[in-house]
C-alpha cells in the first residue's frame, strides 16, 4: 500500500496571494541565473489571460509549493507558463504532477497540443520536459527571434 501524497494540487485565481509570492521567487531566481530582469521575451501571463491556475500545497502545512498556468493559443493550444516549485521540493514529483494536471485540463478544454517556453540557462527545466515527453520545437508567437529561449510542445 502506498503512502498518502504529501500534497494536493488546488485551482487558485491568478492573484491569490501564494501565487503571487512564488512567481516573485521564480523571478528572483530567474534573474539571478540570467544576470538581468530582461529575460522574458514573451507576453507576460494576467488574470486578464490565463486561463487556469494551479498550485500545489503541503496537505501538513498548507504552504504553497508549486505553481503553473495555462494560456489559450488558438483552439487547439495552450501554453504552459510560470511552472515553478519551490527549491525544497524539487524532485518530489510536484513538477510532474502540477505539469500533468495542466496537460489534463488543456484536454478538458479542448486543446490537444500543449506548448511552453522556457531559457537557455535553466538545463534542469529544459531536461524535465524532455523527459516528460515533450518536444523541441522552433520558437513560436513572441519567441521568435529570441536568443534566450528554448520551446518544447507536446501532443495530448
Amino acid at each position: 500500500m502506498s503512502k498518502l501524497q504529501q500534497w494536493m494540487i488546488e485551482v487558485r485565481p491568478w492573484d491569490d496571494p501564494a501565487g503571487v509570492e512564488m512567481r516573485r521567487q521564480q523571478r528572483d531566481e530567474l534573474d539571478a541565473r540570467y544576470g538581468t530582469d530582461d529575460h522574458e521575451p514573451g507576453m507576460p501571463p494576467s488574470a486578464g489571460d490565463v486561463n487556469l491556475f494551479l498550485v500545489a500545497v503541503d496537505r501538513d502545512t498548507g504552504e504553497a509549493i508549486g505553481c503553473g498556468a495555462l494560456r489559450r493559443l488558438d483552439a487547439a493550444a495552450a501554453e504552459i507558463k510560470r511552472m515553478y516549485v519551490v527549491p525544497r521540493m524539487r524532485g518530489s514529483g510536484v513538477a510532474t504532477g502540477l505539469l500533468r494536471a495542466l496537460e489534463s485540463a488543456a484536454v478538458e478544454r479542448g486543446w490537444r497540443t500543449v506548448r511552453l517556453e522556457t531559457g537557455t540557462e535553466q538545463p534542469d527545466a529544459r531536461r524535465f520536459y524532455l523527459r516528460e515527453g515533450y518536444r523541441e520545437i522552433p520558437a513560436f508567437g513572441s519567441y521568435v527571434g529570441s536568443v534566450l529561449s528554448v520551446c518544447y510542445e507536446r501532443e495530448l
